[in-house]
């Protein structure tokens, strides 16, 4: 079984990442941390990558590869590769959709559901090194999905980053202290759905705002325009513009849950979402097979069928997490 090493900031997470399972050894030490991996996973914050990637390069074996979870490539790339080449090491920047919520070691979130992993493959990446994340990631259960960086920047900047921005203006003006206490008490159902994501580390968004800014800033200025063309269609009572805008929304569709067909119950193979109960669960590591729908979406076949809840997937390849 291969050694998963963890590097951490506090001495008090050593005990408790070892408690958990997380890693097979934990310390504040990230030269050691590092030492002798074959693959290196940077999950911080993307401003503090550089600053690590610094102090690590000594330690870094040749032919190791560095990839990261920082919802930002282009920044990541520019900055990281230039430092992991000087080690004689590779690097491939990816990133797993949906994460799961909270945040740190000590995070107990029930469920850790994975549906796509998106990554870059830099001009510099080897076939092997490029092959070696795309297994990480199937190993949990991720479809991967290869973008260049560029494209990776374009694409979440308005599936993810913008909706992030629009969920936490709502909630910031919402329930804003200028508002009647009474306001909070009528935000029901919709409201805790729409800015849930709010809920985020403020940090971690600081620094994916401003890794992505052009795209960022694009995408609201277009976002910006249809408010502005849904507020003159109010100030004209255009009835027929304020249907169509929200019969446009309505026939775009949502994305949620994968869905099974009537035919033969089981959902289309790049829609397969991987549910994770994240209680410790002593039997060997599952294997994908047959989805089933469970009351989370769908879990793998492989059940355990006595405590009704899916299966955990663990990481069974060398992850020193930086």
């Amino acid at each position: 079984m291969p050694d998963v090493s963890g590097y951490v900031r506090r001495p008090a997470s050593v005990a408790e990442c070892k408690q958990i399972g997380a890693v097979d050894h934990a310390t504040c030490d990230l030269r050691e941390a590092v030492a002798g991996a074959d693959l290196v996973v940077l999950c911080t914050p993307i401003a503090q990558m550089r600053a690590l990637i610094e102090q690590a390069v000594p330690a870094l074996q040749r032919g190791a590869v560095v990839t990261d979870v920082g919802a930002s490539k282009g920044a990541v790339v520019d900055e990281l590769e230039p430092l992991v080449l000087q080690a004689g090491a590779t690097l491939s920047a990816a990133i797993p959709w949906p994460a799961p919520s909270g945040w740190g070691s000590g995070t107990r979130a029930p469920i850790f559901s994975i549906r796509r992993c998106a990554w870059s493959r830099p001009p510099h990446g080897r076939r092997a090194c490029v092959r070696l994340v795309e297994d990480l990631w199937r190993a949990v259960g991720a479809a991967p999905l290869r973008l260049t960086p560029a494209a990776h920047d374009d694409l979440v900047s308005r599936s993810s980053h913008l909706a992030h921005v629009v969920a936490a203006e709502l909630a910031n003006y919402v329930l804003s202290p200028a508002h009647p206490r009474e306001q909070a008490m009528l935000c029901a159902s919709g409201f805790r759905d729409t800015t849930r994501v709010a809920a985020s580390s403020p940090e971690m968004w600081r620094d994916i705002a401003l890794a992505n800014r052009k795209n960022l800033r694009r995408v609201l200025g277009v976002f910006i325009e249809g408010l502005q063309e849904f507020q003159h269609a109010l100030a004209t009572s255009d009835g027929k513009a304020i249907q169509e805008f929200f019969a446009k929304a309505r026939n775009v569709g949502t994305i949620g849950p994968a869905r099974t067909t009537r035919r033969n119950n089981r959902a289309p193979r790049d829609a397969l979402t991987w549910t994770c109960d994240q209680a410790a669960w002593p039997g060997p590591r599952p294997r994908p097979g047959r989805p089933r729908r469970s009351e989370h979406g769908f879990a793998p076949a492989h059940r355990d069928r006595a405590r009704r809840r899916p299966l955990v997937a663990t990481i069974t390849v060398p992850v020193p997490r930086v």
